[in-house]
């Protein structure tokens, strides 16, 4: 996969996608997920709209409904998105770090 195939990732879709690469989960698990993570909580129109993008990518499947829920989880191609944008932001880490000339942690 080629770092272009990635398109524009925004903060919460990486989110949602790293939320989803430990395991299925419906919306409201997704959004605490994310607050535990970095502290604030996506807004409900943001979300479900990232999971429709998402979703229309390949990147993330629904499942069938539980209740009033319906969970998602990531694909393999979603994971493959997930694993090269990540890459991508390390190299970037590591050059910014070096320009800054700050210890790696």
């Amino acid at each position: 996969m080629e770092l272009s195939d990635l398109g524009r990732f925004s903060d919460v879709a990486v989110q949602v996608l790293v939320a989803l690469a430990a395991g299925p989960k419906h919306g409201w698990a997704i959004t605490e997920d994310i607050e535990l993570r970095v502290g604030r909580r996506p807004q409900p129109a943001t979300l479900y709209g990232t999971l429709s993008r998402l979703e229309e990518r390949g990147w993330i499947a629904g499942l069938p409904v539980e209740g009033r829920r319906r969970p998602f989880s990531i694909t393999t191609s979603g994971r493959d998105a997930l694993a090269a944008y990540l890459e991508h932001l390390s190299a970037t880490v590591t050059a910014g770090r070096r320009a800054l000339k700050v210890r790696p942690v």
